[in-house]
């Protein structure tokens, strides 16, 4: 039986904050949350320090980090950005794709199955994110261009039976046949997110009732108010914050979405609507200069500089190069939220948007033991996934995940 026992910290709880309250921990699960130091014999314990115990991470949107992208289909690609994410207080992520070939996207996702199960000291895999190809054209930012297209029924189809761990896929909603899209993934229990869009709100609406619930990477590649004709029409935009239900994700990285927007967005949708998400590229972690967007056999070029990736041309943003615990600080420093709503954003409300929260994204008993301690300036200290440590600034050994 392995027991832990996180004592003298400050705990994140759904309750509230828990000054000097212990976590205890048996067989990779929550066992009790407590304000006093509880007794615990025979578990491993780790003196907080005063620092923050918080639920781990969960990020809902990446596609790389450390020089890695899922999109390599390697399994080393995989496991890599796994442990890299897990330093910086991440205990889940959703790998996600790009627009590709058919084949290439069968193939990332066979490689997800072997990495899954041998994915040991790194952030869980919580299932897969397809983002595209059934995207628009003007919208599709730095998605290649060769592979949009409208919804193809035998395509999705067949890419879904063949995975049931695919989890999210994020399609235009306006497109010719993407209603009967968005219902084919409610049925397979996928979450339909709008994404690469022009829907206007009428568009949005509909496309809400056949279970596009979600907007993915909000703000970006999507449309606001439009004119046509000397009429103007809302768009994606007015749409999440009109529809009381619709979820958003943002990237706070301060330049996808500068200080202004951030506090709109929680102003208008709060804490239980957004998510806070990386959508890192393999540059994540890495220093500035040269990268590629996507696989290293046919992805793009870009230039990571000014904490984010441009386009060659520096025409447009070409991904995020941000971790979850610079996530957590930008929304404090830059939103005005405060820590406790910041880290509902990037953990219990990304569960609950992958309808995951029955067992992750909250301290409390029986669900996974996903933990992470950090400092006041959300320095990560200690990142612990099933109740083993994966990451820690302390000299430890660190124990595979069982």
């Amino acid at each position: 039986m392995d027991r832990l026992k996180i004592y003298n910290g400050k705990i994140l709880s759904p309750g509230g904050l828990i000054n000097g309250g212990c976590v205890l921990v048996e067989n990779g699960k929550i066992l009790e949350v407590s304000s006093a130091n509880l007794e615990f014999g025979g578990a491993t314990e780790i003196d907080a320090g005063g620092k923050y115990i918080s639920p781990g991470f969960i990020d809902i949107h990446v596609h790389g980090g450390g020089g890695h992208d899922f999109m390599d289909n390697t399994v080393e690609a995989f496991l890599e950005i796994a442990r890299v994410h897990a330093q910086y207080g991440t205990t889940s992520l959703t790998p996600t794709t790009l627009s590709c070939e058919q084949e290439d996207l069968l193939k990332t996702l066979d490689i997800y199955r072997d990495a899954d199960q041998r994915n040991t000291t790194g952030a869980q895999f919580i299932g897969m994110h397809i983002e595209g190809p059934y995207f628009c054209m003007e919208q599709r930012g730095a998605q290649d261009a060769r592979y949009i297209r409208e919804p193809v029924a035998e395509e999705y189809r067949e890419i879904i039976s063949g995975a049931p761990f695919i989890k999210r896929w994020s399609a235009a909603p306006e497109l010719k046949g993407a209603l009967q899209f968005g219902e084919y993934m409610m049925a397979n229990n996928v979450l339909p997110a709008i994404a690469h869009t022009n829907a206007i709100y009428e568009e949005v609406v509909e496309a809400y009732a056949k279970g596009f619930t979600h907007a993915t990477h909000f703000y970006s590649c999507m449309s606001g108010v439009s004119r046509r004709n000397a009429y103007r029409y809302a768009g994606v935009v007015e749409s999440a914050y009109l529809i009381d239900g619709m979820t958003v994700e943002i990237i706070a990285d301060g330049t996808h979405l500068p200080a202004p927007l951030l506090q709109l967005v929680y102003k208008i949708k709060g804490p239980g609507k957004i998510a806070l998400i990386t959508d890192a590229m393999r540059a994540a972690g890495m220093p500035p200069g040269n990268s590629i967007l996507g696989s290293l056999k046919n992805g793009m070029r870009v230039i990571v500089e000014d904490d984010v990736a441009k386009l060659p041309d520096r025409s447009a943003f070409a991904g995020s190069v941000i971790t979850a615990d610079k996530l957590v600080k930008n929304m404090m420093n830059m939103g005005g939220v405060p820590l406790e709503e910041t880290i509902r954003m990037m953990t219990l409300t990304p569960a609950e948007i992958m309808k995951i929260d029955d067992k992750k994204g909250s301290l409390t008993p029986g669900k996974d033991a996903d933990i992470v301690l950090f400092d006041k300036e959300i320095n990560i200290d200690t990142t612990i996934i099933n109740g083993r440590i994966v990451f820690s600034k302390q000299p430890v050994e660190l124990t595979p995940i069982l």
